[in-house]
């Protein structure tokens, strides 16, 4: 098996960093999972770095374990990055079409691209992606792919999603002291929607919506295209924290709790079920109830299907998404979540699984590994220079330049 063959999803998540190793099969588009390893996440608070060494030795060590899976030294990755820091904004490009006899070629769509990346962004911001909506040549509008179409005037519609620059500096500079390379950046939502969506949910209008441990990603497609995109800071480690208040408990006990009695209906558990801590095997002495758990977790849950409709109102899609809302993410394996989605975004709701992969590894399938099985997807696409790498639609370049150097450097270091 060729080095090169591989392709790798590192989803550094603020609970847990994620790997996942696929390779393409030999007579088929559908990608292999040979390795796949999951492990605390330290350093990382939000989706952003806040401690260089304890970010370091957490995908160190996530490395090892998958390098040992798979019997050989992983080289580079694709990255997911998220965070509240993370912004996008709509731009436009027109560039004339460049041949004499009018027909719209390649170069000139990257062209168009280029003209929408001269937009404004904030300071201390750099491009992440520029994603093409829709083309126009001169009057038609609302194209897919305007190659080899003839006009004079080509314009692009673009969805451009920014990153601190800062934070941006920090996660590759933590990924270059582990010595593996950045194949590129990915925002998290984007690749998490590349494995869990159909191209008909896509083109009907769907949102997914990613419940991470300490934010909450959701991105909109409709006619296909991406319509919005956002992360907000609030995710299923709040719900821990609150059990851990609500109950008088640790951390450890509430988590536990979460995961072993998570559910967001209290009308499923009667008011006298009482449940011994000592079952868990926590310090704590007493019972608790489930019942007012649930009241817990929906409180939350609630605040958090809240905030998502704030979002899909913004945009003048509340309850206005025929493919609905696929949950996905850690925070998704909460018991009756989808029905409490229903209610709350009025839309038909699911959990959304990753698709298109073949795998050996229970856990994979896993909704917790979306991410990571979304960004070797990706990764593969780009690759292969289709679908969302038709376009050459991420921006890596800028960040290379400031992050050359680093590299360089670390890798003078290693022996």
């Amino acid at each position: 098996m060729a080095r090169d063959s591989l392709i790798t999803g590192l989803d550094i998540g603020s609970t847990a960093i994620r790997i996942v190793v696929g390779k393409k099969e030999k007579n088929s588009d559908k990608l292999q999972v040979i390795g796949a390893t999951e492990v605390p996440a330290q350093g990382i608070s939000r989706g952003v770095v806040n401690s260089v060494e304890d970010t370091v030795s957490s995908i160190s060590s996530a490395l090892e374990r998958v390098e040992r899976m798979i019997g050989q030294p992983v080289e580079h990755a694709w990255i997911g990055i998220s965070g509240s820091h993370i912004i996008a904004q709509e731009s436009r490009g027109v560039v004339a079409v460049s041949k004499s006899d009018g027909e719209v070629r390649n170069e000139d769509v990257e062209r168009a691209i280029e003209a929408a990346k001269a937009v404004a962004i904030p300071p201390n911001y750099e491009i992440l992606h520029v994603i093409p909506r829709s083309f126009s040549v001169d009057s038609q509008t609302s194209i897919k792919d305007p190659i080899g179409m003839t006009g004079i005037r080509l314009e692009v519609e673009t969805q451009i999603i920014c990153g601190l620059s800062a934070q941006i500096k920090n996660l590759t500079k933590c990924i270059y002291r582990t010595g593996l390379d950045v194949d590129d950046l990915v925002l998290s939502i984007l690749a998490t929607s590349e494995s869990v969506l159909t191209t008909r949910q896509k083109e009907l209008g769907v949102v997914v919506v990613n419940l991470g441990g300490s934010t909450t990603s959701i991105t909109v497609f409709e006619e296909g295209d991406l319509l919005h995109t956002a992360v907000l800071p609030v995710g299923s480690s709040y719900i821990t924290n609150d059990i851990a208040i609500g109950l008088r408990i640790s951390i450890d006990t509430a988590e536990k709790i979460k995961v072993r009695y998570g559910n967001c209906l209290p009308k499923e558990f009667t008011k006298s079920e009482e449940i011994k801590f000592s079952d868990l095997g926590g310090p704590e002495d007493g019972d608790f109830s489930p019942r007012k758990v649930a009241e817990i977790i929906e409180a939350r849950v609630e605040e958090i299907l809240e905030k998502v409709d704030k979002e899909l109102k913004r945009i003048g899609k509340s309850g206005m998404l025929p493919a609905g809302v696929v949950l996905t993410g850690g925070g998704a394996n909460i018991l009756g979540i989808v029905e409490m989605a229903k209610t709350h975004l009025r839309l038909p709701a699911s959990l959304g699984y990753s698709q298109e992969l073949i795998s050996n590894l229970d856990k994979v399938s896993g909704l917790n590994f979306t991410t990571a099985v979304g960004l070797v997807l990706w990764g593969s696409e780009m690759e292969s220079g289709k679908g969302i790498g038709a376009f050459g639609l991420s921006n890596f370049k800028s960040i290379d330049k400031a992050a050359g150097k680093v590299r360089e450097w670390f890798k003078s270091l290693l022996p």
